[in-house]
């Protein structure tokens, strides 16, 4: 008789290991491929006029997809986040080489697929209720092909504003004050 072993749950301890992106869940780490051309610009427009936004690091950090937010284990199981951009207004680790303890205030959700099926979207979806669970206060999701920007607040399923060319997008109550012109993301 053979006994099987359960595989070993990992930690935030071996996520910090893992170099490029990934996310804890369900104590398995789960990888993320690189992004595409596109999304990988569409990434740097949000993350340097929001950085340059976000003038004093006292009242908040803009941060790319480096860094983790570790959390408590929510009912879905997800122990950490890894957005493609993140504004975040809380305490600092004490040690600064580890990840923050608790969820961005803002996320930033950049599709990177040419096409999308519907388990993408319930998959989005999933996440962004995992993000306003941890206490996220605003989610974009962000989508280069059909050049929009969807806001989500208190809800993953239904979006308060979806920003178009020729609108100003906010990320109310994530970051107060903050817009970017949504042309110039997609230019």
């Amino acid at each position: 008789m053979s006994i099987l072993k359960a595989p070993k749950r990992e930690t935030i301890d071996d996520l910090l290991k893992v170099e490029g992106k990934a996310e804890l869940i369900n104590g398995r780490i789960i990888r993320f491929k690189p992004y595409g051309m596109l999304p990988g610009i569409v990434c740097g427009r949000i993350f340097l006029p929001m950085d340059a936004f976000v003038e004093h690091p006292l009242a908040g950090s803009v941060y790319g997809a480096t860094i983790g937010f570790a959390i408590h284990a929510l009912p879905s199981g997800r122990e950490s986040f890894s957005p493609d951009v993140s504004y975040y207004d809380g305490p600092l680790p004490k040690n600064l080489m580890r990840f923050i303890e608790g969820p961005s205030t803002f996320a930033v959700e950049v599709q990177s697929k040419e096409t999308n099926s519907t388990e993408d979207e319930r998959m989005r979806t999933a996440k962004r209720v995992d993000y306003f669970a941890a206490g996220t206060k605003a989610v974009w999701d962000v989508d280069p092909i059909q050049q929009v920007i969807r806001l989500y607040v208190d809800d993953a399923e239904v979006p308060v504003a979806t920003f178009r060319t020729g609108d100003q997008a906010h990320a109310e109550p994530g970051v107060a004050g903050w817009k970017l012109e949504v042309g110039e993301l997609f230019r």
